[in-house]
């Protein structure tokens, strides 16, 4: 509290962007975690804006009719208010910008969040998702893979989960030589195993290869990856950067693996390009959502300028190749960036995604989140700006997942449990900062803050409130909800998210979707055919009140005729 220098201001106008003159005045409120605007109508409308949802603070020139203040979120959602007074303005936007760039992780939501639930309630919503179990359904370990014990208390690599995943014959000393060998100490292991094929898809960074250098464990470490699936000879090794990039990496003594050190591997380079490339497209892409009447010229210079839908191509191909060399050839892969925590994960859940029906289920894809994203150490502090820090870390790896998951939703419609709405909801909670699961940059780091105890988790939240997320089409038997998916990457296949980037639209998609309207119909035509077949009973019940009569009256004529005789 002890930030804000003014916590209310009245006669407030919240302006409409899209059409200024459905403005409507108010209050605004400061607390310690929300901004609040209270229409003055009957209504009392409230608009809240978290803090941590805020991204830049701006203030135009002051004009005769006040001081115009705009709040851009990190969820793509922008706030117009104008001020009577210049002096408010500018104490709201110091305010406002040091309470959304909080210094430490205890001014985070999350920290102050407190939802009614007791202790007991909180420890096991945060045992809802079990890693452990997502292997073993899998079938890891096998006689193959197990779990080691090399990084219990991140000995081994302090951004890697406790417990990895590993190929049997891969010893103590060749995993630590492999993690050593490794940018960031980040080894090959296990990300995910297809039972139909025993082809394995596995994560590590770059080797630390330089021009010449080379590593005998990474290089068994390797070998024992293709040896863990019997029918092939050979295994992929995919580097997910440019190859240029990855080239220039040996000048600072990394780079990538030499196909003469490494027996039986095949390179393949995908060229998805780095953070600081994808930061400064998102930027354009939000610009182009943002303009208010844009021409169809202005509309398609501004989407192909930014070059989004061609980084989101670049990492759909890499999830393509992946599936493909897994369930058709029944090939391991192997599969880096530079230190294995972005492209790496991106390549790996799209690859998932697209080779595991339970991913396209609702509770399948937070099973996937905390495994490659959460456990596997995304840096979500950093790149997604829960600090104060340094600008050039922030970038929307996670974003473009969520994107590539929604262009294939536009393909295969039947094949996903969830709707838009649920993808849009996780993208708000990843920077929201309300609960604990997306905070620090590594298990380690949540461990350290005692995350579990102090906060609570997103995914329990998200389950019980599953119905809102259900996608009407979806079918378990249909034929896209089985097996692999095959999605068609040319460019005419990619479209633009408005419900993400247009800010408009993201505000009708949460309120009602077309899966709504879909479920709705549904829902009423449902009613229609029990009221129809209710009617349908209604005459069978009369036909035979009839028959029955009928019967009877035949039985009152035979009476009558048998008392005349004997009369």
């Amino acid at each position: 509290m002890e930030h804000i220098r003014t916590p209310k201001v009245e006669n407030v106008r919240l302006i409409d962007r899209l059409t200024p003159r459905k403005s409507v005045v108010g209050t605004l409120y400061l607390s310690s975690t929300h901004t609040i605007f209270v229409e003055n109508s009957d209504a009392r409308k409230e608009t809240w804006v978290l803090h941590s949802l805020v991204g830049s603070i701006e203030r135009p020139p002051t004009t005769p009719s006040g001081s115009t203040l705009i709040i851009r979120c990190k969820n793509v959602q922008v706030y117009q208010l104008l001020l009577p007074q210049e002096k408010d303005c500018m104490d709201i936007q110091a305010s406002l910008t040091r309470l959304s760039r909080p210094e430490r992780y205890g001014e985070l939501f999350c920290f102050s969040y407190q939802p009614n639930m007791d202790k007991e309630e909180r420890e096991k919503a945060w045992r809802f998702l079990d890693l452990r179990a997502e292997f073993n359904r899998m079938g890891i370990p096998s006689n193959l893979w197990h779990i080691t014990p090399a990084n219990h208390e991140y000995r081994v690599c302090d951004t890697y989960p406790s417990e990895l995943y590993v190929p049997k014959s891969a010893t103590p000393a060749i995993i630590v030589g492999s993690s050593k060998f490794r940018s960031r100490g980040r080894l090959p292991v296990l990300s995910y195993f297809h039972r139909d094929t025993s082809a394995a898809v596995c994560r590590s960074s770059q080797p630390l290869s330089g021009f010449s250098a080379r590593s005998p464990e990474d290089e068994q470490m390797l070998q024992a990856i293709m040896k863990s699936n019997p029918a092939s000879e050979y295994m992929y090794v995919v580097d997910t950067r440019p190859k240029l990039n990855a080239v220039a990496n040996r000048a600072a003594g990394k780079g990538y693996e030499n196909e003469d050190h490494y027996t039986n591997i095949r390179l393949h380079f995908i060229g998805i390009e780095n953070i600081h490339v994808m930061r400064n497209s998102q930027q354009k892409l939000i610009d182009v959502g943002d303009l208010r009447s844009p021409s169809m010229g202005d509309f398609l210079w501004g989407l192909e300028n930014s070059g989004w839908l061609k980084h989101i191509k670049a990492v759909l191909d890499a999830g393509v190749f992946i599936a493909k060399a897994v369930a058709e050839e029944g090939v391991s892969v192997l599969v880096h960036c530079s230190d294995g925590w972005d492209r790496t994960a991106q390549a790996c859940s799209v690859a998932s995604v697209l080779l595991e029906p339970y991913y396209r289920t609702i509770k399948g894809l937070m099973v996937l989140i905390e495994k490659d994203w959460v456990s596997f150490g995304h840096k979500f502090s950093h790149r997604y700006a829960h600090l104060d820090g340094d600008p050039k870390e922030v970038s929307p790896v996670m974003d473009q997942f969520l994107e590539c998951v929604w262009q294939l939703m536009e393909q295969f419609p039947c094949a996903f449990e969830f709707n838009e709405r649920f993808l849009l909801q996780l993208h708000t909670h990843i920077h929201s900062c309300q609960y604990g699961n997306f905070i620090c940059n590594s298990q380690k780091e949540r461990r350290d803050l005692r995350i579990c105890e102090r906060t609570h988790s997103v995914w329990p939240h998200l389950w019980e409130n599953r119905v809102e997320y259900l996608n009407p089409l979806y079918r378990s038997d249909h034929g896209q909800s089985k097996g692999i998916l095959r999605p068609i990457t040319t460019p005419y296949c990619f479209k633009f998210w408005k419900a993400m980037y247009s800010p408009a639209e993201r505000g009708v998609a949460l309120r009602q979707s077309p899966s709504d309207c879909l479920t709705a119909v549904r829902e009423e035509s449902q009613q229609l055919e029990e009221e129809l077949s209710s009617h349908q009973e209604v005459p069978r019940e009369t036909d035979a009140e009839q028959e029955t009569c009928s019967a009877g009256g035949e039985e009152d004529e035979h009476g009558d005729e048998e008392e005349e005789r004997s009369d």
